[in-house]
């Protein structure tokens, strides 16, 4: 077992593992770690704990020091310096006419490289926009091209429920989703409906999945023939997340709804009337 943190260095971003060595570090605090890009400035999210070595990326980089006022000070005016050099970017950008979209920019906590976030709807050349860049900040410079769920989680803002997008707010990863998670609930197969800011098929359908795929494999399919108190039937319909089916009837042709409990398989189901 390893003695590990977790570290964020942007909101709702991915938590990486640190070892915290002898430092006594706390949820909340904020800590000056050693990464692959340099020395970084960042906030704890996750205390001490003890996880597998197979839960981690090794050799497990090390926290330096607990931040201290001076470091949070450099951190603030990183960022003001990175909002400044976003402007002269996207001047050079314009100068250049390279088809990118300029999305941020940041600087590493030691300023030793400046990273420059944009989109694209293909490969960019812009070895000349490196070289100009570099001559105007004299440190190494970064180009990194993102999508466009990437480039929500960002800049942020308002999604169609109202609330701030889950992925600038908490989500700290992407996990996929599919066109069959809205048609397994039932959701309009509009594109503006089921879409977020991004253009792409919205976080929140893999919120629910779950509970709609088990409850598709306890009821019949739409279609099928069960038996109910009322006699045999063809299902028409379905409330998964109620558990109720929608049931004509073989003999008469009314539609009832019953309430499925106890279930043990999708073919002949007993049924109980709601």
């Amino acid at each position: 077992m390893l003695r590990v943190i977790g570290v964020r260095f942007r909101q709702a971003g991915k938590i990486y593992y640190f070892d915290p060595v002898d430092h006594k570090v706390e949820q909340g605090d904020r800590v000056i770690v050693e990464t692959v890009r340099g020395i970084e400035y960042g906030s704890v999210v996750m205390g001490i704990r003890h996880v597998r070595e197979d839960e981690v990326v090794l050799p497990l980089k090390k926290v330096l020091r607990i931040a201290t006022v001076g470091d949070t000070e450099q951190m603030e005016e990183n960022r003001r310096a990175a909002k400044a050099a976003l402007k002269v970017c996207q001047e050079k950008i314009n100068q250049h006419e390279l088809e990118m979209k300029l999305v941020d920019a940041e600087y590493t906590f030691d300023r030793n490289k400046i990273i420059f976030y944009f989109t694209a709807d293909g490969r960019v050349d812009f070895r000349e926009l490196v070289r100009d860049l570099a001559a105007v900040f004299r440190t190494r410079i970064e180009l990194r091209q993102i999508g466009v769920r990437d480039e929500a989680k960002m800049l942020g803002g308002i999604g169609p429920c109202g609330r701030v997008l889950c992925c600038s707010s908490f989500l700290g990863d992407f996990e996929p989703v599919s066109i069959k998670m809205a048609k397994d609930q039932n959701l309009s197969l509009n594109p503006t409906k089921i879409s977020g800011l991004c253009g792409r098929l919205m976080c929140c359908l893999k919120y629910e999945n779950d509970i709609y795929e088990e409850a598709k494999q306890l009821l019949p399919d739409i279609g099928e023939r069960i038996s109910t108190p009322d006699g045999e039937g063809r299902v028409v319909a379905l409330n998964l997340l109620e558990r109720r089916v929608q049931v004509e009837l073989r003999e008469t042709g009314a539609v009832v709804e019953h309430l499925l409990h106890n279930v043990k398989g999708k073919r002949s189901p007993q049924a109980s009337r709601v």
